[in-house]
């Protein structure tokens, strides 16, 4: 397999400083601004261990606090989608298709709202995310199981129990919301998490999920070659000696853990993988030991700066998820125009 290009290597320096610039820059916006200078100097001292007498101390808790982990998580949300959609749209050969396709978006929306509607979210911070995380892979288990008979798992198969179990996890999370219809803080906690939100956040929920997320992601770089065969069809991945069945399960195992700690602490943030990779392919192409590792960056990179968007808005209730699908929304149906036209010409 060749080495990394220097044009490859461009792009993913390029894209890492560009994360971290905006890290840096979306700490400081907010109710109150602060200067990038300062904010520098606050998260370089924090991560060498010294202080900053001439800085006041309630920027630096604001800022270490509660601007730095919401940030951190933001980032580590759109990495986590991005690069599961990456290998999800590979996987299926459709660029059309997202980290939600085997339902776990609607397994994690499932646990959640239940796990507020039985009123044992309010025994600790921990018991939502970790229903909805439970959740999102017993749907994606479920998911798997139906579609696969005799050892195989076709991808069509595959794509319509997703679809079928989704739908039926979508019915039974409306059926809880008018059920606690009558109760109308539980109600409104149901729907901020269906919505996305990054509101609240602490660095309890980033130790949830970024060591997922990170080790999920680096795992899912290992299989750059074999996706690369994949995309070609299963008969060709197989011609070249690729173990479709063990490759096909560890990646939608992998996928399925990544997303599922991304929406566990977050809620439904939609579209980000299904709009990050499909943009990153245009400019890298379709090797996948350049796409994936771009995407994750780029995914970080969108999401910190939907969340900035939510931060400065107007709306001072204004949600990450809407945010996303807003962008997301018109990105999806000028893909939609562009594959009709593709398929007329």
């Amino acid at each position: 397999m060749p080495g990394p290009t220097p044009r490859n290597v461009a792009i993913l320096a390029g894209l890492g400083v560009v994360l971290v610039l905006s890290v840096v820059i979306a700490t400081t916006l907010g109710g109150t601004t602060l200067g990038f200078g300062k904010a520098f100097t606050i998260i370089a001292a924090a991560l060498g261990g010294t202080d900053t007498p001439d800085i006041p101390s309630w920027q630096r808790a604001v800022l270490l606090s509660v601007r730095l982990p919401r940030v951190v998580l933001a980032a580590t949300t759109g990495a986590g989608l991005a690069t599961a959609g990456a290998v999800m749209q590979s996987l299926f050969r459709n660029p059309m298709a997202d980290p939600g396709v085997i339902g776990v978006s609607s397994g994690a929306a499932l646990g959640a709202v239940l796990a507020l509607y039985l009123g044992v979210g309010a025994l600790s911070t921990f018991v939502v995310p970790f229903a909805a995380f439970a959740g999102a892979l017993g749907a994606a288990a479920l998911v798997y199981a139906l579609a696969t008979s005799r050892g195989r798992t076709p991808v069509t198969t595959l794509l319509l129990a997703g679809i079928a179990v989704s739908g039926i996890a979508g019915a039974l999370v409306s059926f809880v919301l008018s059920m606690s219809l009558a109760e109308w803080e539980v109600g409104r906690h149901m729907l901020g998490w269906l919505m996305g939100s990054l509101e609240g956040r602490s660095w309890s929920h980033v130790a949830m999920a970024a060591p997922v997320v990170l080790g999920g992601s680096l795992w899912l770089a290992t299989y750059a070659r074999d996706l690369d065969a994949i995309i070609t069809g299963e008969e060709s991945a197989l011609a070249v000696g690729v173990d479709v069945v063990r490759v096909k399960r560890a990646l939608i195992l992998l996928s399925s853990l990544v997303t599922a700690a991304t929406v566990a602490v977050t809620g439904i943030v939609g579209f980000v993988g299904l709009m990050v990779p499909h943009m990153v392919r245009l400019v890298t192409g379709p090797r996948h030991s350049i796409l994936v590792p771009a995407s994750f960056l780029t995914g970080a990179i969108f999401v910190v700066w939907a969340d900035v968007v939510c931060r400065v808005a107007p709306a001072s209730d204004l949600r990450l998820g809407v945010v996303t699908a807003l962008t997301g929304g018109p990105f999806f149906l000028w893909l939609l125009v562009r594959h009709q036209k593709r398929g007329q010409s």
